[in-house]
């Protein structure tokens, strides 16, 4: 098989589970040197054990915590080429019924935490050279739902702050990138609740509005993830992949 990232170090967050995970097995398969943070550590270890990689436990809303990871990371690897910014927590409330608290918390952990990663990787990975951020969005950071006021917002943060921090790493000549992903409903453990819960009925109806008529899986994603990690995509920069079954050209 084909090393698309050999001699790559990468780090993941929120890597205990769902596109983290997917993409860190890929990610070692394809020859990288893979780290994943996730503020669970019972899964986060469990991961790594399985993958046989390094694992941090990570509070992706402490900017302190964010230093710690990335001088561990330079301190064991001596570089960083890839960062996935993937730690996330979905919500659902429209704007009435969202609270101020949640509102601050979807925001931190959504949106927050990428400008923290990004703000405290990019030194190292300019040092390293040749890499590339790569912030999960959403779907929702592009289409709009009724009942998504804090998850919209904070996701579609992400979209324009990774135009912001490409056009930044362009004009320093640090040859980093940096691009979005916005994937469509996804079976994942983040969503194995509603998954579970709603009925065949509701299910129906979001599969529907996916003009593929399917639900996307995490490989889906981690494959998007590994083309803009890779070198195949060196002249990519800026901009959104959109990985939704063709959710958004309706």
């Amino acid at each position: 098989m084909e090393m698309r990232l050999k001699d790559k170090v990468a780090l993941i967050t929120g890597g205990a589970s769902g596109f983290g995970k997917e993409t860190a097995r890929l990610f070692k398969e394809h020859g990288a040197t893979v780290f994943i943070s996730d503020i669970n550590s019972e899964r986060g270890k469990t991961v790594a054990k399985e993958l046989d990689i390094d694992f941090f436990e990570h509070d992706v809303t402490d900017s302190k915590r964010w230093e710690e990871v990335i001088n561990e990371i330079e301190a064991k690897a001596g570089s960083l080429n890839i960062l996935v910014n993937n730690a996330g927590i979905g919500f659902i409330s429209d704007v009435e019924s969202t609270t101020e608290e949640d509102w601050e918390l979807v925001h931190k952990v959504d949106l927050d935490s990428v400008f923290l990663g990004c703000k405290y990787a990019l030194p190292l990975m300019r040092k390293s050279g040749n890499g590339s951020i790569i912030n999960i969005s959403s779907i929702s950071g592009i289409v709009a739902g009724h009942n998504f006021a804090a998850y919209n917002s904070a996701k579609a943060g992400v979209r324009h702050l990774s135009k912001s921090v490409a056009l930044h790493c362009a004009r320093t000549t640090d040859l980093v990138r940096c691009n979005s992903i916005h994937p469509v409903f996804a079976k994942t453990e983040m969503m194995q609740a509603f998954f579970e819960n709603a009925s065949e009925e509701l299910l129906g109806k979001l599969e529907k509005q996916i003009p593929i008529r399917k639900f996307a899986e995490s490989i889906d994603v981690a494959n998007g993830i590994l083309f803009l990690a890779s070198d195949e995509s060196k002249m990519i920069t800026g901009t959104e992949l959109v990985i939704d079954g063709g959710l958004s050209a309706q």
